[in-house]
């Protein structure tokens, strides 16, 4: 309401008087001159920017706005008229922006897209040259002018208990989608079948059924279940007929987690494979301690030594508190190893768990943004076994950080050196040579946007 408000002020203040006086809506017929004039209060009104639909005169509260490349760098009243020429012969939508560092405030014309085809979005960005796309539904913008690099990531979580290991997951499925980064393979770091056949249903529904799955067998016997939803992947319709599809089967075998680890990176080139761990580290540990065998003649520590680049790791508490980290304190064993043995050369971005802390993901929004399906897993599992109303979007956050890098969204620590206590505790060290950092908490607003980033995630199908 205060949107249409603000946009019939700027008629009143934009047009002519006698114009403004007509009775009726439909004999409103603005002249390129008064639509200016319109535009450019409205970037007065708006310094954070606006849209605007030329066919309703009302700002769009769903889509995708990505400007065309015709109408970059347009600002003043003389080059409004040029956007408006643009928008009309395209999709009648215009758009504004203040640019704090140069002082200039921005006109283009824009072309929308659905809220869920990101990838199409993002894609049109990058060939008109547009940094960003701003999503109308969650008022954020996407960064669009990412390098496309060739990241090779393996995926290792402790499926089966808090649902934000199947965020993380779908993260990592969305940004496969935009052909930012090749997901290897994801590990398992929760004994039971079930984890690992959770994660087969998340592959197949997403579309990549073939990304192979290491499941722990030697780990932490009964660590605690936060949200009991191992059994999805045997989920069935009222006729008994499974729900989910799965590649694996109930008859296949998975993988011992480490000796996965050790397949797919003796397949990698020297120095290429990002490891995104957000549960236990517990086959880390045992890859880390294990010898040569059929898939690579070096033992752990120089096969990661050779193919990892970096680790993008939840867990961790840092600052002035000196308190357990639950990832590392339920297997303190395979931790303390994990921590002993990773080579000192390879960095080390932690992602504590105070910098998730603020992202409340309610049941009632996950259930309203996967609304566009009635058959979704993570979906499945808020309305028939979730009994808490919200998770913390903590294991996104290292997925988000390894993919979008260190600069681009996040504030991270200097250097330092990390020492875990046989108590659980991280104690971070400054020094410039060292391989650790972590990543530092936001205010309100930065909590808010990436939980948007989430959510819109979430709704791509």
């Amino acid at each position: 309401m205060k949107r249409n408000i603000l946009i019939l002020l700027a008629f009143a203040l934009a047009i002519p008087m006698g114009f403004a006086q007509k009775k009726d809506a439909k004999d409103y017929r603005l002249s390129d001159k008064d639509l200016a004039n319109v535009v450019y209060v409205m970037g007065q009104m708006y310094p954070e920017g606006f849209t605007l639909d030329l066919n309703t005169m009302r700002q769009p509260t769903e889509g995708l706005m990505v400007s065309y490349k015709e109408t970059q760098n347009s600002f003043g009243i003389n080059d409004i008229k040029k956007v408006l020429k643009h928008a009309h012969a395209h999709e009648n939508i215009v758009g504004g922006w203040y640019d704090p560092d140069k002082g200039d405030y921005y006109f283009d014309s824009n072309k929308p897209f659905a809220e869920d085809n990101l990838a199409a979005a993002l894609a049109f960005a990058r060939e008109n040259g547009q940094h960003t796309v701003y999503s109308t539904k969650f008022g954020i913008n996407v960064k669009s002018n990412y390098e496309q690099k060739d990241l090779r990531i393996i995926f290792d979580c402790d499926m089966g208990s808090s649902t934000d290991d199947l965020f993380a997951l779908m993260m990592l499925y969305r940004y496969m989608d935009m052909k930012r980064c090749t997901l290897l393979g994801v590990i398992v770091d929760r004994m039971n079948r079930a984890n690992a056949d959770a994660v087969d249903v998340m592959n197949n529904y997403y579309g990549y059924p073939n990304i192979p799955i290491g499941l722990e067998r030697t780990g932490v016997a009964a660590p605690r279940v936060f949200i009991p939803y191992h059994n999805m992947a045997y989920a069935r319709d009222i006729e008994a007929r499974p729900l989910f599809k799965r590649t694996v089967g109930d008859d296949g075998e998975y993988m011992d987690g480490y000796k996965l680890y050790r397949k797919l990176l003796a397949e990698q080139p020297d120095k290429s494979v990002t490891i995104v761990s957000v549960g236990f580290v517990t086959c880390l540990a045992e890859l880390l301690q294990s010898g040569p065998d059929e898939f690579s003649p070096l033992n752990g520590v120089e096969l990661v030594q050779r193919k990892v680049k970096d680790v993008y790791a939840m867990g961790g508490v840092f600052g002035d508190s000196f308190e357990h980290d639950y990832n590392f304190t339920a297997a303190i064993d395979f931790s303390l190893k994990f921590f002993e043995l990773m080579p000192k050369d390879i960095d080390i971005i932690f992602s504590p768990g105070e910098v998730g802390d603020p992202l409340y993901y309610s049941a009632a929004q996950i259930i309203e943004d996967l609304s566009w399906t009635n058959s979704h897993p993570i979906k499945w599992i808020y309305e028939f076994l979730v009994e808490d109303k919200f998770q913390k979007m903590w294991d996104p956050l290292a997925v988000i950080n390894a993919v979008e890098g260190d600069d681009a969204i996040y504030q991270i620590s200097e250097r330092g050196w990390i020492t875990l206590t046989p108590t659980g505790e991280t104690i971070f060290t400054p020094d410039p040579k060292g391989n650790a950092r972590y990543q530092l908490p936001g205010d309100a607003s930065w909590s808010d946007k990436l939980l948007k980033y989430i959510r819109l995630m979430t709704i791509q199908h």
